[in-house]
């Protein structure tokens, strides 16, 4: 069982207000070290095989794991973890959904990944109410020279004028020269978010925001569990990248995450009825 990590009410909404106001807020320390150990055992197998990122977005220097909550059920926890999930009901309501959870590991050389928002597939003008909740989990400390995811402070609040420029469809398909000049993209606001291993940053699913380049000599690696509110598409099709055989197993909030849910009246029934009988069968 993943430790848990409380706050006062007050800490609450102070937390809250800078995820709003700049964008992100950061939990620094909130894994001990043995939760660490265990999300990096359960993660071994699937980074042991080295398979690269496919373009410049996902980097061909990185390794990604997708589908987490088919692997082991820590990783179940950890989306579920009562910290996050405080400031995930907040902002989109608790029919909100599991978009994305996968686990990305820059390795040494990786260059910067272009600018990008975590809801970006949803296309409404900025700036745009937040419809998504990213977190990061920090497997490996984010150093100013492993790839510190960067951001760029209240860039939700900015509309697409200012934000012009920023996004590069291309490189969701393209593959560049991996000696390119990582700070070519770099804006003056570029802030870099270094923390301890085992930290939480939670942002805003529309800040603009990128991995860095990995200068170092060793891989950094993180979680990315990333939520999105009940009436929006999640990025990966959770109900198909977890088994039913598998998602039966899991707690029902987790389960409930992954879409065996309802938002509100009656977006999400199968056949007429709440999905989650399903699992009963």
């Amino acid at each position: 069982m993943l430790s848990a990590r409380s706050i006062t009410d007050d800490e609450f909404e102070a937390a809250y207000s800078a995820l709003m106001t700049d964008g992100y807020a950061i939990f620094e320390n909130v894994l001990p070290q043995k939760d660490v150990d265990s999300l990096r055992a359960a993660l071994a197998p699937y980074l042991g095989g080295d398979l690269r990122g496919r373009n410049d977005f996902e980097g061909l220097k990185s390794n990604r794991v997708y589908g987490l909550l088919a692997k082991d059920p820590i990783f179940a926890e950890l989306v579920t973890h009562d910290l996050p999930m405080r400031f995930v009901e907040r902002a989109l309501g608790e029919s909100c959904l599991l978009s994305a959870c996968l686990a990305i590991n820059l390795l040494p050389g990786e260059s910067a990944q272009p600018w990008h928002q975590d809801d970006g597939h949803i296309h409404i003008p900025n700036p745009k109410p937040v419809s998504g909740i990213s977190t990061f989990w920090t497997i490996d400390a984010m150093t100013e020279d492993n790839g510190a995811t960067e951001i760029l402070p209240g860039s939700h609040l900015w509309d697409d004028a200012k934000a012009a420029g920023l996004a590069d469809e291309a490189a969701f398909y393209s593959q560049s020269d991996p000696n390119a000049d990582a700070d070519a993209h770099r804006r003056t606001e570029t802030r870099k978010m270094t923390m301890p291993a085992g930290s939480l940053m939670m942002t805003c699913g529309n800040l603009w925001h990128r991995g860095g380049a990995n200068r170092s000599d060793a891989p950094r690696l993180i979680i990315t569990p990333q939520y999105c509110a009940g009436w929006a598409r999640p990025l990966e099709t959770m109900t198909l990248a977890v088994p039913p055989d598998i998602a039966r197993t899991l707690p029902e909030r987790a389960q409930q995450l992954l879409g065996y849910s309802i938002h509100p009246p009656f977006m999400g029934y199968v056949d007429g009825v709440h999905p989650a009988k399903s699992l009963q069968a």
